[in-house]
């Protein structure tokens, strides 16, 4: 595997992907002149991206990936990794001592997996094998599977006998991820069957708290997991959009800011 792969984005390569999404493509000297550098250097930037599987290489350019598709595990979590690590540590801060929760699929939660490691009389139940791999060593969390289909793509665990175990439990809090936030609420994902897990944890859960990074504002995904009027904590990394924050503020929504900690700072 590359090592690039496991890199950390440019503050550039953010750019072409924010200009990406909005446009639904870029060209390499439209980039050039914006950014007031060399077409060899946008090259080498979308080329980069390309291979993480963020962007489609398209001749003289590249083009956003498809809405009906999610990107591929390895380039969802170098994507927002510092972003994503300092909603993990303020989700993670929420969450009590002597609490149960159950963690769904996704990058973002395996970030808050990393940071309840010191936590103490945690019950944790996953269907995110990397999240059950996070945690089964720390001495004071007792770890649940839920069983069913495992997904060789990233590990997560889907399908009914999913849903049955996920079914036994009434936990304090679910600690949910999402791939895409609609303006009007509606938090969206790519897969029926990871939905319907991901709707089964909310059911079971006295406290809801959705954990996204600010690049799934504005994004689409085809299959609905609820709306954001119905979660109790919102940890994310930059302000939402207006019509998110007046959501939250309507329905009672707790919005939790996040931001990324500067690396001399750590």
């Amino acid at each position: 595997m590359n090592v690039s792969e496991h890199s950390p984005l440019t503050p550039r390569q953010y750019e072409i992907l924010d200009v990406a999404r909005e446009r639904g493509r870029v060209d390499i000297d439209g980039l050039a002149a914006g950014f007031g550098v060399t077409p060899q250097t946008i090259r080498k930037d979308v080329n980069d991206l390309a291979e993480r599987g963020l962007l489609h290489r398209i001749h003289g350019g590249a083009v956003y990936p498809s809405n009906v598709a999610n990107y591929g595990y390895d380039s969802r979590r170098v994507l927002a990794a510092e972003e994503k690590a300092a909603i993990g540590a303020r989700a993670a801060a929420l969450i009590p001592d002597n609490s149960s929760i159950i963690l769904n699929i996704g990058t973002t939660t395996e970030q808050v997996a990393m940071a309840l490691r010191g936590h103490r009389g945690i019950m944790a139940i996953t269907n995110n094998l990397n999240v059950a791999n996070i945690l089964r060593e720390a001495p004071e969390i007792q770890v649940i599977i839920a069983g069913g289909m495992v997904r060789q793509s990233d590990g997560g665990v889907v399908g009914e006998a999913t849903i049955d175990l996920i079914n036994q439990f009434r936990v304090d809090f679910a600690v949910i991820g999402a791939s895409a936030m609609d303006e009007d609420g509606a938090i969206l994902d790519f897969d029926y069957r990871e939905v319907r897990v991901a709707q089964a944890i909310i059911a079971n859960a006295r406290r809801t708290m959705l954990v996204v990074d600010h690049t799934k504002f504005g994004r689409s995904a085809p299959v609905r997991i609820g709306e954001l009027a119905d979660i109790d904590l919102f940890v994310t990394d930059r302000q939402p959009p207006e019509p998110i924050r007046e959501i939250c503020d309507a329905h009672g929504v707790r919005l939790e800011i996040a931001e990324p900690q500067p690396a001399g700072d750590a």
